[in-house]
């Protein structure tokens, strides 16, 4: 058994292959259907079923052998990289929200939104804090209950004022350096986060404005709201200073996982400084958030293993070719990858696991059609972005309808009230538009 992936013998082109795809996709989407809940099927069970499937599969191909090519892909240099950033990635979000700093955070944005605008101060609050702690679903969570008491006392239309908080979560964890979906769009096409997070820019610039002008029209601005009166210390400034830090050298291309670290141990102290906790209680803080990403190492490990034995059986170069018969030239290519995830995504309802699963063959097809791998990383990130806000059964959507019940507000209803993936929709097909259509191969 051969010890790294570039020695391995591929087989030839394979629908068989493919099997355990598709049993994924009956057995997680097809139970969650019938259930109509799609937490009731955990993501980890459905990828083990898939990968007994996987080593079921090519019995001429001894047990133990198809068992280490799984370990070889769940070892994966670029799975393991993205599982120790998604690892230091939950140290700092616990030891952020030890401190304060998503409180902090709202109350500074609160203080300089006009509360005219609180619609529009939601979305921005929202997208701020997802920028920060590289979560949506946690942005959620925290910011819907502000939303769900500014639509009860502001005479704000419910619906809207929680699809522009979904809407903003959804800007911040599509452009956000620690966010897991960032975090895979960029190991799966070995690129630098930053360059893929400029090449984001390209696309969202334009939808994110128009949204912010949506936003400011008389029917979602509301006279009778008052403006707080809290002024931020500078305490509050203190605490969001890791976040802004770890933007700011990010963006100038610092190391993510020192910046993480870096970000870490700067929660930490100031928690320490201002008699927070002490330096064991943090150590748990730490040891509570590297855990807390249990779930999505799993998930990363076994999707890792099941890609490996699909390809090795012949099941990505069998999805390529078949991709290809109306796949003519660069635009088409980027049209295929987008189609890609988002069938994928649309299925899962998981925008990470979409973006692992299409990885590779979005890679592979990048290569031949000389797709830049920083604007293949942005397409899957912000395609599976796109589709994850606009799926009633996505986890976002889910929580907030949880949270905002109290006031009436369905899944369905907040999607009436969530206007900004479609404009990301529109401006990744504007951006699709502009690509020329050269037909070269690499």
């Amino acid at each position: 058994m051969k010890n790294n992936q570039e020695n391995l013998q591929w087989r030839e082109s394979s629908f068989k292959a493919i099997i355990p795809f598709i049993v994924f996709v009956i057995f997680y989407f097809g139970f969650s259907l019938f259930t109509r809940d799609f937490t009731k099927v955990p993501m980890t069970v459905a990828f083990i079923i898939s990968s007994a499937t996987a080593l079921i599969l090519n019995h001429k191909e001894k047990l133990h052998k198809k068992i280490e090519l799984f370990a070889l892909g769940m070892g994966n240099k670029d799975i393991m990289i993205m599982c120790l950033i998604f690892i230091l990635a939950g140290a700092f979000t616990a030891t952020a929200k030890a401190v304060g700093g998503v409180e902090a955070a709202v109350m500074i944005a609160q203080h300089f939104i006009p509360a005219q605008f609180m619609v529009l101060g939601l979305f921005i609050i929202s997208a701020l804090i997802s920028l920060a702690i590289g979560t949506s679903c946690g942005t959620i969570a925290a910011i819907v209950p502000i939303a769900v008491s500014i639509s009860q006392t502001a005479g704000f239309e419910p619906a809207v004022v929680i699809g522009a908080t979904v809407g903003g979560a959804m800007f911040g964890d599509n452009m956000s350096l620690i966010s897991d979906t960032k975090i895979a769009a960029s190991r799966t096409q070995n690129v630098e986060m930053r360059d893929e997070m400029l090449y984001n820019l390209r696309i969202i610039t334009l939808p994110a404005i128009l949204c912010i002008v949506l936003y400011t029209l008389p029917i979602f601005t509301s006279s009778s709201a008052s403006m707080s009166s809290f002024i931020p210390s500078i305490d509050n400034y203190i605490k969001v200073a890791p976040y802004i830090l770890l933007l700011i050298l990010g963006i100038l291309g610092i190391n993510v996982m020192f910046l993480l670290l870096l970000g870490t141990i700067l929660n930490t102290v100031i928690g320490m400084s201002y008699g927070m906790f002490d330096i064991y209680t943090a150590f748990s803080y730490i040891g509570e958030g590297t855990t807390s990403m249990a779930n999505t190492l799993i998930v990363a490990m076994l999707a890792g293993g099941l890609l490996l034995l699909v390809r090795y059986n012949g099941g990505i170069t069998y999805i390529i070719k078949e991709t290809e018969r109306w796949i003519k030239d660069k635009k088409t290519c980027e049209i295929g990858m987008c189609f890609l995830v988002g069938i994928i995504n649309l299925f899962t309802a998981n925008n990470t696991v979409a973006i692992i699963t299409s990885g590779s063959i979005a890679r592979e097809l990048s290569e031949k059609y000389d797709v830049e791998p920083e604007r293949t990383a942005s397409l899957l990130d912000t395609t599976s972005c796109c589709i994850q806000g606009m799926i009633p059964y996505g986890a976002q959507i889910l929580i907030a309808a949880a949270l905002s019940a109290s006031i009436g507000v369905s899944s369905f209803a907040i999607l009436k009230g969530l206007f900004y993936p479609a404009l990301m929709l529109f401006g990744l097909i504007f951006s699709i538009s502009r690509t020329k259509a050269t037909s070269t191969k690499i």
